[in-house]
């Protein structure tokens, strides 16, 4: 009888603890695991909590700053450090060699918070998570709190894809340092790592090239700009550049947030802002009346692949990116470079017969090689859009896969690594509902939230196959976009759908979109009260 009474007190008591265990967030990305601790207990973040960071990183600096940023917008000072943990009331950030390496836990208890992680970037993604554990009220109001009270809960957590990416074009409309630092700080909200950043185009070249002065004091402008979709022009003129300067204080500031900038430089095609510059670069030299285009679109005029010269200035200008930007990969362009002015280019038709090339797309093949060859040589990788798969590239090149997921699909067939970046899902210049009259002008397209969310990275490829896609990324090219206010609106809250692939990547059958349109709405909060402007017509529902 003993045994039974004490057999049911425990099941009243498992039943009492259980009605006072609160919901979780709702984080976005979704993590991993999440479990929550018993209602009305809370860690209290107070101006007396103190920071004990036993990281051991080389980047355990960047946490206890991230860790300051968070609390200043809450408490209105920062938090004092410690080299060790005496008495509750800490932040505790501890290495755990046995996660992933992106990978944290966070287990925030009354006594302490308690970050765990392989590297100083899974601890980073803590405090992401930390932010939107955090009650959105508590940034609503003014700096002036005692108490920030957080609930008890654990999270386990690590990303599903290791590359996580956001590109935006600068050279259609030129953005200035501080949005570009915005666009940083929305991404690492997102627990996004890979920034692409497009610099060079037919209508503006935007990085400064020492060695080639010109590219930035006349390619970078445009006499002036096309109205609506090139039903007219404005008559201003138009221009803007990053220095050196600019770009090396971009990537400290983008490193300190764990992103790697991916910066592309446009080879052969998209080259008017380099043609106008240096004539010789093109098939027909000052003959060719170059002037970078005032038009949206493609232009056929391209860099001429006949000339040693245009090499030389291709490596000069790469060796000068290479020292700007310490990632991995740079990023050739390679898509839609019309070939016609090859075609009766004398040069390049010798340069096709001395090499044995079938024809023009192998052309681009050779120029997409020698590149490469040359990014090898100095410890970088290629990356291009899917177009150079047409004339065969090398089994080291990675393919972004934009025009739908078909170029993803074949590179990872052949073995070549690829980015899932299809158009119909990824391309967020694309109109956000069927009914535009709402809406801020786009290129054109409809992808709606929902139809974000529903990418699948891995469609149609086998299991081995699947190994060879790094990740997915979202695409914000920028004819039709001229202000800050109106890049946010096209990028949120999509690309808080992407990231959630990117990062967490659930299986079709498990995705519910309905649950994930809630724990956007949530994200959106925040979105407003950090003053950034997204499109909110997607609280009505999804559209279909």
């Amino acid at each position: 009888m003993k045994k039974v009474l004490l057999s049911l007190l425990a099941v009243i008591l498992a039943a009492n603890i259980h009605a006072q265990i609160t919901d979780a967030p709702s984080i976005l990305p979704k993590p991993t695991k999440t479990t929550m601790g018993l209602a009305n207990c809370f860690f209290e973040l107070t101006p007396d909590t103190k920071i004990v960071n036993l990281l051991g990183d080389s980047d355990a600096k960047s946490i206890t700053k991230e860790v300051n940023r968070i609390v200043q917008e809450l408490l209105g000072e920062k938090l004092k450090t410690a080299t060790s943990v005496k008495g509750d009331n800490n932040i505790i950030i501890r290495k755990n060699n046995s996660l992933a390496t992106e990978g944290y836990i966070l287990d925030i208890a009354p006594e302490n918070i308690i970050i765990q992680a392989k590297s100083a970037a899974g601890a980073f993604y803590a405090l992401q998570t930390l932010k939107q554990i955090i009650p959105v009220q508590a940034f609503e109001t003014p700096i002036d709190l005692e108490v920030v009270k957080l609930p008890a809960m654990k999270v386990e957590d690590a990303p599903h894809f290791a590359y996580r990416g956001f590109m935006l074009d600068c050279s259609r409309h030129f953005w200035s340092v501080e949005t570009v630092k915005e666009v940083i700080d929305i991404m690492a909200m997102h627990k996004m790592n890979r920034f692409h950043w497009h610099l060079t185009e037919d209508q503006g070249w935007r990085i400064e090239i020492k060695k080639y002065p010109l590219l930035t004091e006349i390619g970078s402008l445009r006499e002036q700009t096309t109205t609506g979709h090139n039903e007219g022009l404005d008559g201003i003129p138009y221009g803007g550049y990053y220095s050196q300067k600019d770009i090396k204080e971009i990537v400290k500031y983008a490193a300190e947030r764990f992103i790697t900038i991916i910066p592309e430089i446009e080879i052969p095609g998209h080259s008017l802002g380099a043609l106008c510059a240096y004539p010789w670069l093109g098939c027909r030299g000052e003959e060719g009346n170059y002037k970078t285009w005032s038009y949206w679109g493609v232009s056929p005029q391209i860099a001429c692949a006949g000339k040693e010269s245009t090499f030389k200035f291709w490596e000069d200008v790469l060796g000068e990116v290479i020292k700007l930007f310490p990632g991995e990969y740079i990023h050739i362009g390679g898509d839609e470079a019309p070939r016609d002015e090859w075609k009766v280019c004398p040069l390049c038709q010798q340069r096709i017969k001395e090499n044995g090339l079938k024809n023009e797309a192998e052309l681009q093949s050779y120029v997409t090689h020698r590149i490469e060859e040359y990014l090898n040589k100095h410890g970088r990788k290629l990356i291009g859009w899917d177009e150079i798969l047409e004339g065969g590239v090398s089994q080291s090149a990675t393919i972004m896969s934009w025009r739908g997921a078909s170029g993803g699909i074949k590179a990872a067939q052949k073995g070549n690594y690829a980015i899932m970046t299809p158009n119909d899902f990824c391309y967020l210049d694309y109109f956000q509902t069927k009914d535009r009259k709402d809406e801020p002008d786009a290129i054109g397209g409809y992808v709606p939230l929902a139809k974000s969310y529903s990418l699948n990275p891995y469609d149609k490829l086998t299991a081995e196959q699947q190994k060879y896609i790094l990740g997915v990324q979202g695409n914000l090219w920028c004819e039709y976009i001229p202000t800050p206010m109106q890049l946010q609106y096209m990028a949120l809250p999509r690309l808080g759908a992407l990231a959630e692939i990117g990062w967490s990547n659930p299986a079709p059958e498990k995705k519910d979109t309905n649950e994930f349109i809630e724990r956007a709405k949530h994200l959106s909060r925040y979105y407003a009260v950090f003053g950034w402007n997204f499109a909110k017509h997607f609280y009505d529902g999804v559209e279909e």
